[in-house]
Parts: C-alpha cells; sequence; structure tokens
C-alpha cells in the first residue's frame, strides 16, 4: 500500500465520486440518489456546516472518504467512512479512519469519536478495531433497509486511548 493522505474534498472530484456510488453496497449510503454528475457535486458541497469530510487519497488519487460530523456540545463526534472498490481490503479505510481520528483528537479538539456497523459487515468492524475504536456493544434494530431491520455495533475511541 502507498501513503494515505487527507485532504479536502473539491469539486474536481465529482466524477470519483459518482463512480463511488455507482457500486451497488454504496448507493444507500448517500442522504439522496447521486446519479448525476451534478448529485456528485452536491454531495461534495453538501458537507459544508455538516462537519468535516476528507477526500482519501492513495498516491495522490482519491481512494475514498472519512468524515466526523454530529459534533455535540459534549466534544463528541460520528465518523464514517467508505473506500472505492478498488481500494479495498488494503488498510486504506482503516489508515484514514487512524488519521481523522488523530485529527480530530488535535486539531478538532474532540474527546470521543462514535461509530457503528451492520452486525454482519466484517469489513467495517476491522476498519473500526484496526482504528483503535473499541467495541461498546449492539444496537437491536436500528437500521431498516427494504424491509429489513439490521442491528448495529457501535465502536468508539477516545482522545485519552
Amino acid at each position: 500500500m502507498g501513503y494515505v493522505r487527507l485532504r479536502e474534498w473539491c469539486e474536481d472530484d465529482a466524477p470519483v465520486v459518482l463512480r463511488a456510488f455507482r457500486s451497488p453496497d454504496m448507493r444507500r449510503q448517500a442522504a439522496w440518489p447521486i446519479v448525476t454528475l451534478q448529485d456528485a457535486v452536491g454531495w461534495i458541497a453538501g458537507w459544508s456546516g455538516v462537519g468535516h469530510a476528507f477526500a482519501v487519497t492513495l498516491d495522490g488519487q482519491v481512494a475514498g472518504n472519512v468524515a466526523v460530523t454530529g459534533v455535540d456540545g459534549h466534544d463528541n463526534g460520528w465518523v464514517s467512512y467508505w473506500t472505492m472498490p478498488e481500494a479495498r481490503g488494503r488498510g486504506v479505510a482503516a489508515a484514514a479512519t487512524e488519521e481523522l481520528a488523530r485529527w480530530a483528537f488535535g486539531e478538532r479538539g474532540l474527546y470521543r469519536l462514535e461509530l457503528g456497523h451492520r452486525t454482519g459487515n466484517t469489513a467495517s468492524c476491522r476498519v473500526a478495531t484496526k482504528a483503535g475504536f473499541l467495541a461498546e456493544g449492539v444496537e437491536r434494530g436500528k437500521l431498516h433497509y427494504d424491509g429489513v431491520r439490521y442491528d448495529v455495533e457501535r465502536h468508539a475511541r477516545l482522545a485519552t486511548d
């Protein structure tokens, strides 16, 4: 694996975002369907004021996204991540999530970061644990997709971990 870096998203990244959201497993990961280039531009612009999202680059090419949102008055934030299909299984998401945590604790001054994944999503669980997020428990029936309820395992990492 090459060197993983985080940078701000820019409008020129819209074609990569569009390609990412064409992957079947990514279609539900956005608040609205990303089916046109303009949708992808809107997705990039939509981060303004709601959190901190970073393009994950590997050897200068966009390989995914990491973000922290939902920052509250207790210095807690919610972490999310995804990678392009060709970057999966290479440690990119874990390295990027680790870097995001360092940024959130050091630059943003947060104390607690949380994330969740469906209990059957072993790849996302590996990302969380490799990035130093400890499992804290299962939230039963939290997600609802296509008429099916899914349990979610919550993980957290503290600035003191």
